[in-house]
Formats: structure tokens, C-alpha cells, sequence
């Protein structure tokens, strides 16, 4: 269930923080966005930013998990003739933990601490994924990047994001992508697309609006949390989004 912060903490310059509107919040960035300007790989620009903006909201109290895809590296539907779809999964799974660990990086440079908790056991280089663990990071101020998705094939990691933010009690599932929100249309070949600012669970799944794929959409449905979603790209959104600026992106809820 949503729920409101009930203190009201001391910002950075010492004045009195109003109520935040998200106290937990789940952030889903894709490989891609990663990418940047590059065809492949990590800009590390856009890792920066990210590191920043959200630095920003776990300073005003927020508390941040977040689940980064793979598919700057690898993508399981894009795998070649001969190899079988659950190989390929795994595959994209090792190539989200490699952003995880990226991240963690940038995040830890701003500040901020920062575990990586993965689905598939690497201990060299991440916590296993336990759920009580990682809810006591989150208390304590620290930024949990879950990886591997959820260590089985046959699932996106939308769906590995809204499983986990059910888990911990999030508030609300932020997406991160390259356009403002929702369109009745694509953006991009139709100049005249108009964005929502809100929609329901029902209208997404109805109308096939391919936020998330149906798995996730309804996961979050059935356990009440609020998806927006907001372009990743604009300076400033991570940040406002994650502290509740009903301006930023479209928000999918049981209202309407």
C-alpha cells in the first residue's frame, strides 16, 4: 500500500523537509538507457547522472531500491539460432549484474552506500538476495541494486522489479524510460500523440499500452502499488519523480 513518511526530517541546509508523497520506492532503468550515446556498453555519463539524481533523493530520506536491466550487454530474445531461450535468459541475467555492479560504482562515488543483492549466488561480488536483508538496507539509508533478475528464466526484468518491489513493501515502481510517459500513440512517428498523466492498471492491460510487459503490470495491480513512469533522459526527472512531483511522467494506479 502507498504510504506517507510520517516524520518530517531536516534537509541539507537544515530547514524543515515537508512530507514525502513515496517514503519507499522501486527505480527500473533498461540496459539500454545505459547506453547513452554509445551502441553498446555503459556511457558513463548517464551512469553519473543517475548516481546524482538519485544520491539527491536518498538525502532528503527516500528510501531507493533499484533493478537495472541487461540489455546494453545482452538480451535473451536476442539470441542466435542453436542456443536454447533459457541459456540466453541466464546470460542476460550475468549482464544485468554487471550494471548492478557498474552502479553500485557511481552511486558509492556520490556518497552513497550501496549493496548489490543478486538472485543467482556470486558472493565474491554481491549479497545473495534475502529479502529481510535487503528491507534492513533500505532502513538504515542504504540504496539496494538488485541483479539477476529473478534468477529464473522466461521472466523480464520488469517483472523481477515489480516482484521485488512487492517484497519490500514499495510505495511506489518508477520506469525509467526515453519518452515523458504513456501516449495514446508512438511518440515518435505520430508528432500529435498526446501523453497521459494518469491511467488505470485496467486500461493498460485492456488497451495493450506495452508499459511493462502484462506479468508485471499486473503484480503491481494486485499489490496496489502506483507505477510512473518518466523519461530517464530529462535533467532533473530521476530526482522529482522519486520524490513524488506529480508533473513528472505518467502514474498507473487503481484510479483513473
Amino acid at each position: 500500500m502507498m504510504a506517507l513518511a510520517t516524520s518530517s526530517p531536516l534537509s541539507q541546509d537544515g530547514s524543515q523537509r515537508g512530507e514525502l508523497r513515496f517514503k519507499r520506492v522501486m527505480l527500473k532503468v533498461s540496459g539500454e538507457a545505459l547506453e547513452g550515446s554509445h551502441d553498446y556498453g555503459i556511457d558513463p555519463s548517464v551512469l553519473k547522472s543517475i548516481a546524482k539524481e538519485v544520491a539527491a533523493a536518498v538525502r532528503e530520506g527516500v528510501e531507493v531500491a533499484i533493478v537495472v536491466g541487461g540489455g546494453n550487454f545482452f538480451r535473451g530474445v536476442d539470441r542466435w539460432d542453436g542456443m536454447e531461450r533459457a541459456t540466453a535468459d541466464y546470460v542476460g541475467m550475468l549482464a544485468t549484474v554487471m550494471n548492478a555492479v557498474c552502479l553500485q560504482s557511481a552511486l558509492e562515488a556520490e556518497g552513497v552506500q550501496t549493496r548489490v543483492q543478486t538472485a543467482i549466488e556470486m558472493q565474491e561480488i554481491a549479497e545473495p538476495y534475502i529479502r529481510r536483508r535487503a528491507i534492513r538496507h533500505l532502513e538504515r539509508g542504504r540504496v539496494v541494486i538488485f541483479g539477476a533478475g529473478t534468477g529464473n528464466p522466461f521472466f523480464t526484468t520488469d517483472t523481477a522489479a515489480a516482484l521485488r518491489a512487492a517484497e519490500i513493501g514499495a510505495d511506489a515502481f518508477f520506469k525509467a524510460t526515453k519518452v515523458d510517459g504513456v501516449y495514446d500513440d508512438d511518440p515518435v512517428k505520430n508528432p500529435e500523440a498526446v501523453m497521459h498523466k494518469s491511467l488505470s492498471f485496467r486500461d493498460v492491460l485492456l488497451k495493450d499500452l506495452n508499459v511493462m510487459d502484462d506479468t508485471a503490470i499486473t503484480l503491481c495491480k494486485e499489490n496496489s502499488i502506483p507505477v510512473v513512469v518518466f523519461n530517464l533522459h530529462t535533467d532533473g526527472n530521476v530526482v522529482a519523480a522519486l520524490l513524488g512531483d506529480p508533473d513528472v511522467g505518467t502514474i498507473i494506479s487503481h484510479g483513473t
